[in-house]
């Protein structure tokens, strides 16, 4: 099983970016981009509330600025206090359920790079009243064998972090080995990162260059909100603004799990841009793949989020199980990247 991840170039780079990065603490995320970035001969910049960017030049100068933006943050939970035991009480950071991660160990981080493990608890069942509703943050806790000045003396307060710790995270291969599932704790949105990381590298190898300008952006904080994205859109202003994300199977929408990228048509804050939708199905179509349309009512993007930019996508891998252990057909990370890079190539806009 570990053989046959670290085969496949996109899980095995998704593996190396299993570091933490929970919203405004991506620096670790960050710090692998970039080295990667480096390694490609990119130059990018940093801006002040940790987005990276790569800017490359178009054919027309003049066309209006294309950006491409995978969020290098992650659902997670927050510290909201340290009880006198030593347990962690906790809440969400995003849209983490309690049910999705489960019992189970956790990294709490610290200050400095400092982290400890625990585990997070839900309580005995062994009692006549077992819950049968939906446990609740309230109901939880992380167990951490320390005191209260022992985490103190790391750094873990109200406002630290707390994630699945790697053994978690790692991706598998299941199913019919001609055509396999994989599944990872939330590829959201690790695997857009990985996207546009091999788009630059498919862009650097095949000497491509874009009719538009085009800024690749790996931003921060689009759990909670979107915020790097809406620093990026104020401070660049791009004309065109791509998200690279997952597209969730929700309850009465048409997607299928078979290989195929999909595309938003429309979310909770935006109707997204349909010429830019029908130009970039027919790139998947020179790709050999195709792009399924959904519309989401309870959720959001990058692209959604900046509000201020005129023409608007998401385009992604379909996945079940959003926000917990979610699941994909193995192919369609291939598709999503080769219909990226033939867009890049070819569209004029």
């Amino acid at each position: 099983m570990a053989d046959s991840v670290s085969a496949h170039p996109v899980l095995s780079l998704f593996t190396e970016l299993l570091v933490p990065s929970p919203s405004g603490r991506e620096d670790r995320l960050a710090g692998i981009v970039g080295k990667k970035l480096k390694a490609m001969d990119y130059a990018f910049e940093t801006d002040a509330v940790g987005n990276l960017t790569v800017q490359l030049e178009g054919h027309q100068a003049n066309a209006g600025t294309c950006m491409f933006a995978a969020h290098m943050d992650e659902i997670a939970m927050v510290v909201t206090n340290v009880n006198g035991d030593g347990s962690l009480s906790v809440s969400r950071s995003g849209g983490l359920n309690p049910w999705k991660i489960g019992e189970g160990p956790v990294d709490v981080l610290g200050l400095g790079g400092a982290s400890i493990v625990g585990v997070l608890s839900m309580g005995s069942a062994h009692t006549l009243n077992v819950r049968t509703e939906a446990i609740k943050w309230q109901d939880c806790k992380v167990l951490t064998g320390l005191s209260a000045d022992d985490l103190n003396s790391v750094g873990i307060r109200p406002g630290s972090y707390v994630v699945p710790t790697l053994e978690r995270r790692h991706p598998v291969i299941f199913g019919d080995p001609a055509d396999p599932l994989t599944g990872a704790w939330t590829f959201d949105d690790r695997m857009g990162v990985v996207m546009l990381l091999m788009l630059l590298q498919s862009i650097k190898d095949k000497g491509i260059q874009p009719h538009h300008p085009t800024i690749v952006a790996f931003t921060v904080q689009e759990e909670i909100g979107g915020h790097g994205a809406r620093v990026l859109a104020q401070r660049l202003e791009p004309e065109i603004f791509i998200a690279v994300d997952g597209c969730p199977m929700l309850p009465g929408t048409s997607l299928q799990l078979d290989g195929r990228p999909g595309i938003w048509s429309k979310d909770r804050l935006a109707a997204y841009d349909q010429r830019l939708l029908e130009d970039l199905s027919v790139n998947a179509l020179q790709a050999g793949t195709e792009l399924q349309p959904v519309v989401y009512d309870a959720t959001a993007s990058d692209a959604s989020c900046v509000q201020t930019v005129p023409r608007i996508a998401c385009v992604g891998h379909v996945r079940e199980n959003s926000h917990g252990f979610e699941v994909a057909r193995l192919s369609v990370f291939d598709n999503v990247i080769n219909t990226l890079v033939q867009f890049v190539e070819s569209w004029e806009g």
